[in-house]
């Protein structure tokens, strides 16, 4: 009894040894491990300009609000194995109040399955007052063209956001149109041939595959399915990515549920940091491939575009509104190489470290461009992240840049390919 004491305190001591010199573990808290699946955390603070400068227009790009899960498939995985736990009798009591949570969760979403959530209808709501207050010498008057991506869910992102701008001045002409027409701008992962081809090849993820076999931990399933339960017949590391994403899509639905009693904080950013890897390079440019990115560039040239008509005195519109996906956000930022949106490395164990999507793209995350003028006519932009200025010129700590320097960083962001 004493030598198994001793042997278990030895493999304790080893194990916190290990954790604690790895230089690539991360400590994130409970709220951040949900990822790209978390509810929008709001500016921590209104952020200000100088007096020299008037805002005149401004173009925005957001992801869709917080929302039921986007389909069944998770769901309804966790419960067939839980249910399976229980009928051959393995299952745990945390097993039993997992299985509980899911068929409530699975229950809620019915007839639901992505749509927004009134929590992601608040989230669009508040950004749109925010967007109002700080800038209400644009929002006065004249008029606001909004265009979303057909997913239902988008289009009521939408909706609540114009809604929201029309109570606070129902002076605003505001025109909205959704459809599949917008989807070389909102959803060109869905239609770019070469995008669809990358895809399509394994070895992409290859990256990936290496670091889920030796970075996902299975005592989570351990703890509810049973150490007795058949886990020969399933793949164990998808099945506990399926439980991460089920508990860590909980808060974004209004469900309540305590992820530490499911796993322990190691456990949460170890299934998280798997999460994350996946939509790194997925979704964003890697040295495995720019393609993900590249997607992006119509979008982008389209916001160069409306904001030369306005500098040009081509257009009129006060903001120009656009609504899609965390798949339309995380090419765009990476293409546009933002702080922390945008990261190259051959060691992809330190993704965690440098790219975090639920930083990246929470639920409402969003990109605005803000354009001034000086009262000599001259014009400056500003580039909010998540409604927070941040630099985009490399090697450079300014926050508003002559429009003529930012448009000619941003053209050289899009590949040759590309360009209009």
């Amino acid at each position: 009894m004493r030598r198994f004491l001793f042997l278990s305190i030895i493999t304790l001591v080893a194990s916190i040894a290990i954790h604690a010199v790895d230089p690539t573990a991360t400590h994130f808290n409970n709220d951040e491990c949900q990822g790209s699946l978390r509810p929008y955390p709001g500016p921590t603070q209104a952020y200000d300009y100088p007096d020299t400068l008037t805002p005149v227009f401004i173009n925005h790009v957001g992801r869709h609000g917080s929302r039921f899960p986007a389909s069944a498939s998770n769901c309804i995985t966790l419960q067939r194995a839980l249910m399976h736990a229980d009928s051959i009798g393995s299952i745990t009591p945390l097993g039993k109040r997992l299985l509980a949570l899911t068929q409530h969760a699975i229950e809620r979403s019915n007839g639901q399955w992505g749509a927004l959530d009134s929590l992601g209808m608040a989230e669009q709501r508040g950004l749109a007052a925010r967007m109002y207050s700080n800038f209400p010498m644009i929002l006065n008057n004249g008029e606001i063209k909004a265009i979303s991506s057909y997913s239902p869910r988008c289009l009521m992102s939408m909706y609540s956001f114009t809604y929201q701008l029309s109570r606070m001045n129902n002076k605003l002409e505001i025109s909205a149109s959704s459809g599949r027409n917008m989807s070389y701008l909102m959803r060109p992962f869905d239609i770019d041939n070469e995008y669809l081809e990358f895809r399509k090849d394994k070895n992409a993820m290859k990256p990936y595959e290496d670091f889920m076999l030796q970075a996902i931990p299975v005592e989570p399933l351990q703890r509810v399915l049973g150490k007795n339960y058949p886990y020969d017949d399933i793949d164990v590391q998808s099945l506990a990515l399926v439980e991460y994403y089920v508990i860590a899509g909980m808060s974004a639905m209004q469900v309540q549920c305590d992820a530490s009693e499911y796993f322990t904080s190691d456990e949460y950013n170890r299934l998280w940091s798997c999460f994350n890897l996946r939509q790194y390079l997925q979704r964003t440019a890697s040295t495995v491939s720019t393609i993900p990115a590249d997607i992006a560039s119509p979008l982008l040239a389209n916001l160069i575009e409306t904001t030369d008509d306005v500098v040009n005195g081509k257009s009129q519109l006060k903001a120009m509104l656009r609504f899609g996906h965390a798949e339309t956000l995380m090419p765009l930022l990476s293409l546009m190489r933002l702080n922390g949106c945008y990261y190259m490395t051959n060691y992809f164990d330190t993704v965690a470290k440098n790219w975090q999507d639920f930083n990246v793209v929470p639920m409402s995350a969003n990109l605005q461009m803000v354009l001034f003028k000086t009262s000599k006519g001259k014009y400056y932009v500003r580039i909010d992240h998540n409604e927070t200025p941040v630099t985009l010129v490399p090697n450079s700590n300014s926050i508003y840049i002559p429009w003529e320097e930012a448009r000619e960083y941003l053209m050289r962001c899009i590949p040759i390919y590309y360009q209009p």
